[in-house]
């Protein structure tokens, strides 16, 4: 019953796509972008949310361990799925709090009722930032690397699915070393997947970061 209470006293989702539009129309990012490329969907789901696709929007054995965490005064690891970070970005950016947390778990599931996970990795990947003032995969992209999404290489793909928690922070320009870590943990979680092999992340990673981003800004030229 509070469960149902939740989703009554949520708004409908089905204006995502168009908050997802006129986000990016105020980023100067276009939408939709070019299609989600498989290497930064299985980067991106690894890292973020493993069971992407099978959930119901949410993750209660994630939930169940951040509120064991918060009771016990534990490490807070997260948990929050790639369909509650989407209603983060669209509906309740810039707000916190409990309430706005139980927000956010009756908006994942109405849009993972809603849409389909294709749907929902494409406005996720059209909304999020990427730091460095990139909004948006196809920006991000093409900012760092001069590549559309679809020529990016795993290590590529690992670097910019590591900067979406935290954009500023991990900016592989500013911040070199911090995106280095992200990116390892990036490819660590897709061998826990089985999406590759130790000796491809291996070879992934062995490849600086320095020149991975050695052609950030050239936005908007970049080659389809």
């Amino acid at each position: 019953m509070a469960f149902a209470g939740l989703l009554a006293a949520t708004p409908s989702v089905r204006n995502a796509e168009a908050l997802a539009r006129a986000q990016d129309r105020a980023h100067h990012a276009a939408f939709p972008g070019p299609p989600v490329p498989p290497r930064f969907a299985a980067a991106i789901v690894a890292t973020e949310d493993h069971r992407f696709g099978s959930e119901p929007g949410i993750d209660p054995l994630a939930i169940g361990r951040v509120i064991a965490a918060r009771l016990t005064g534990g490490t807070d690891q997260g948990g929050a799925t790639i369909y509650q970070q989407l209603a983060k970005m669209l509906y309740t950016r810039g707000r916190s709090g409990v309430a706005v947390e139980l927000e956010q778990i009756g908006l994942a599931v109405k849009l993972s009722m809603s849409y389909r996970s294709r749907q929902i990795l494409q406005m996720y990947a059209d909304v999020a930032y990427f730091g460095n003032g990139e909004y948006g995969l196809a920006a991000a992209s093409c900012g760092y690397f001069g590549i559309p999404p679809a020529r990016l290489s795993w290590p590529q793909a690992a670097l910019l699915a590591g900067l979406v928690q935290a954009p500023s922070a991990d900016d592989p320009l500013q911040h070199p070393d911090r995106a280095r870590q992200r990116e390892a943990h990036v490819l660590r979680r897709l061998v826990a997947v089985r999406k590759l092999t130790q000796a491809q992340a291996a070879a992934a990673l062995a490849q600086p970061v320095t020149r991975l981003v050695a052609n950030s800004g050239k936005a908007g030229r970049c080659a389809a």
